[in-house]
């Protein structure tokens, strides 16, 4: 569904993607792993297309994302669903008004609608009857969850995830993997996009791990792929986890 070729961008003298390439598989959870400042978010930033590269393209079905029109982009973008680090709900509305905000700006549905799809994100996201709810009443898993309903609202194609499982425990960091598994199905099959640092959270949920280091990809495979890989990079960077973690 999308492939990524050669891609490069720089920030001033600070060069962060240097010559990425990667294929990503459809109806898969693709992880894509790697230290802070890899270049992680600036990757996610150019599949959903906020960002041009210097070089390079990013193909979906085919077609590169930097030579559609703008109308064109705008009508790919809705196949995506993002959910963001902090999950980015906004303060002033209750859970109901941020599920539904999607659902309101992008289509002509009738309020009936809006709140059938809305109590029906929050039952399969397990938080039902909590419409009326602030962001700042909610724990910090609770907002993950409810920002994972709100991009799923259109039953995205590709849903794109920028450390999900940040500042989480690990109990409720293991609830928002099996969310994520559970919305793949939901959404029948959908292309998931991870990037992340949890190595657990990766072993248990990636169908396909590429590595990130130093602008590019290094190592591209399955969970077991990656876990048993000799190369020097992926081993720096997973052997300390692995210790504590008791993976063999």
């Amino acid at each position: 569904m999308l492939e990524i070729r050669n891609l490069k961008k720089s920030f001033g003298d600070h060069e962060v993607l240097k010559g990425l390439s990667l294929n990503i598989p459809s109806g898969k959870i693709t992880v894509i792993i790697g230290g802070s400042g890899t270049g992680k978010s600036v990757l996610l930033k150019h599949i959903i297309g906020l960002i041009e590269p210097d070089e390079g393209q990013i193909l979906l079905d085919g077609e590169s994302l930097y030579e559609m029109t703008s109308e064109t982009l705008k009508k790919q973008r809705m196949r995506f669903g993002m959910l963001f680090q902090d999950a980015a709900l906004f303060d002033s509305m209750t859970v109901y008004e941020n599920i539904a905000f999607p659902l309101i700006e992008h289509t002509d549905w009738s309020e009936a609608e809006v709140t059938r799809v809305v109590k029906h994100k929050l039952e399969q996201i397990r938080l039902p009857g909590i419409e009326e709810k602030f962001p700042s009443e909610l724990s910090g898993g609770m907002r993950k969850r409810v920002g994972l309903a709100r991009a799923t609202a259109l039953e995205p194609e590709i849903v794109l995830y920028d450390e999900p499982t940040t500042g989480l425990d690990p109990v409720t960091s293991k609830a928002i993997d099996d969310l994520i598994v559970q919305t793949q199905n939901n959404l029948k099959n959908a292309t998931s996009i991870i990037i992340s640092h949890d190595i657990p959270s990766t072993l248990r949920i990636a169908n396909q791990v590429a590595m990130l280091h130093d602008g590019r990809i290094v190592e591209v495979g399955s969970p077991k792929d990656i876990l048993h890989s000799k190369n020097p990079i992926v081993r720096e960077f997973l052997d300390p986890v692995i210790d504590q973690i008791g993976v063999a």
